[in-house]
């Protein structure tokens, strides 16, 4: 079933980041689910970004990370990024999501308290 979300605290959004290498995001992505600041963090590498920086333009390969969360936990996740990501000015992009599968949707907001449904994978 499809649930549309509305603008409560515990509404479900993912979170856009980049990272030079693999290592460096999958540190980043697995202390950030340990310590339930997202549900679940997606790489996705071998992406080129071609940016500006410093006035000058750069093309550099990159790791992007797909980091759902809450909109609960956004200051502290932000926070998080700018102290441990290996960038000066980590990527940080939020975005909303207005609607989802009802169990997956749920099963974000309860990783963020520790009360998550049962894995039916793992039966």
């Amino acid at each position: 079933m499809i649930e549309r979300q509305n603008d409560a605290i515990d509404r479900a959004v993912l979170v856009v980041s980049s990272f030079a290498d693999q290592d460096s995001a999958r540190q980043v992505g697995t202390t950030v689910v340990e310590s339930q600041l997202a549900a679940c963090v997606n790489l996705v590498p071998g992406v080129t970004s071609i940016y500006q920086w410093k006035g000058k333009i750069e093309e550099e390969g990159e790791v992007i990370a797909l980091i759902k969360t809450t909109a609960e936990k956004l200051i502290e996740l932000e926070a998080f990024l700018q102290e441990n990501h290996p960038y000066e000015e980590p990527e940080f992009i939020v975005v909303p999501i207005e609607a989802g599968s009802t169990g997956y949707l749920d099963w974000i907001r309860g990783s963020m308290t520790g009360q998550t449904a049962v894995d039916k994978r793992a039966t």
